[in-house]
């Protein structure tokens, strides 16, 4: 749970400590509106992902020609997220693109970039929220397997240290048969550049 009462304290003590005065004009109200942004910026703390991913549909009855289940490959791409770095509280944002190929259910459309959501609403290193979402959806929805590629720019590198903006961090996690079959990986690459 967020406790707006201890962020608050600690936006004054910032602004303190960085030598400005939390009472002028400008700053008063400061510690309020931070405190409202990090329950909405971090809203996925308490949030749970089997919640979106328990929303599915049967495709048992949807056979392809040949009698043979419906098992082909999807793919939601250019799902925009928005997070922030657990190392310095800076935001990193970018794409995931995520592809299943399904063992007799499939998700609303709109679960995917639900379940991106959850897991980008944290305090997040980008390696472990991809390997998250990966986990989460073979989990909830037990597909054959699942890829999950996040692209992100991440504003520690751009706006301190290193100071390269445009830079990007790719990250992929592959379950099941990603993880076994090279043409299947080379096919969700190939369907990206589309």
């Amino acid at each position: 749970m967020i406790d707006e009462g201890k962020i608050k304290e600690a936006v004054r003590l910032l602004l303190e400590g960085i030598g400005e005065d939390p009472d002028r004009e400008g700053l008063r109200e400061t510690p309020d509106r931070v405190a409202r942004m990090y329950g909405e910026l971090f809203s996925g703390m308490d949030a749970d992902a089997a919640e979106p991913l328990s929303r599915v549909f049967s495709m048992e009855d949807r056979a392809l020609e040949g009698g043979a289940p419906a098992r082909e490959m999807i793919l939601e791409k250019d799902i925009v997220f928005h997070s922030m770095c657990e190392h310095h509280m800076l935001p990193f944002y970018g794409r995931a693109h995520i592809a299943y190929v399904p063992e007799g259910k499939v998700l609303g459309l709109s679960k995917l970039a639900r379940t991106v959501e959850i897991y980008a609403r944290r305090l997040q290193i980008q390696e472990q929220m991809t390997g998250q979402i990966a986990n989460a959806i073979m989990e909830h929805l037990s597909p054959r397997g699942v890829m999950v590629m996040l692209e992100a720019e991440h504003m520690c590198m751009t706006m301190r240290g290193v100071k390269k903006p445009g830079s990007r961090t790719v990250t992929v996690a592959a379950r099941g048969v990603f993880q076994e079959d090279d043409a299947l990986q080379e096919r969700f690459f190939r369907m990206l550049r589309m």
